[in-house]
């Protein structure tokens, strides 16, 4: 399970490097592209960074199909993001909400990816791909939080935010029979 979300990110993270490389972050000091996966970062409790890509995961199940010996496997994922927008006044965030939601839309596309093994340098191909749906998106929250949280002005503003949940599939490391 864990290499089909190494791969994952892993193609997200190129998509998203090659086509907005712009769309960077500072994380402990460190600048980045703007894809976050939450259980890997540390675990002290921080606010989420605005117009960056969060990815949490929900449980995986057995798909109820199987090739050979190996399970087709599913696992739910939640793409979530917030912007307060780029102006003082915050007028353009609807506009600005809307721009990340299409990002998401280009990074998620094609939608497969060799599935890989990354703990090792270069990474190896495990020989099978996961794949995933389209991100269905959710409402758009709008949220009171400080401006300061990530952007360097002071005055407060109000966020929108918005989550996009997926499925991505993939063959169980693990033989089934």
């Amino acid at each position: 399970m864990q290499y089909a979300k190494d791969s994952f990110y892993m193609a997200l993270l190129q998509r998203i490097e090659s086509l907005y490389p712009q769309q960077t972050v500072t994380v402990n000091g460190i600048t980045r592209p703007a894809l976050i996966v939450a259980e890997n970062e540390l675990a002290i409790p921080v606010v989420p960074l605005p117009d960056a890509f969060y990815i949490e995961w929900g449980a995986a199940q057995v798909a109820g199909m199987q090739a050979g010996d190996r399970a087709l496997m599913d696992m739910e994922c939640v793409i979530s993001h917030h912007t307060f927008g780029s102006k003082q006044s915050g007028v353009d965030r609807g506009r600005a909400l809307a721009a990340l939601d299409m990002e998401l839309v280009a990074i998620c596309q094609p939608q497969w990816t060799s599935k890989r093994d990354y703990t090792q340098s270069p990474s190896v191909d495990l020989g099978t791909n996961i794949f995933w749906t389209f991100p269905v998106f959710g409402k758009v929250v709008g949220g009171e939080a400080l401006r300061s949280e990530g952007l360097p002005r002071l005055s407060e503003g109000v966020r929108l935010e918005r989550s996009a949940s997926l499925k991505v599939f993939f063959f169980s490391e693990v033989s089934v029979l």
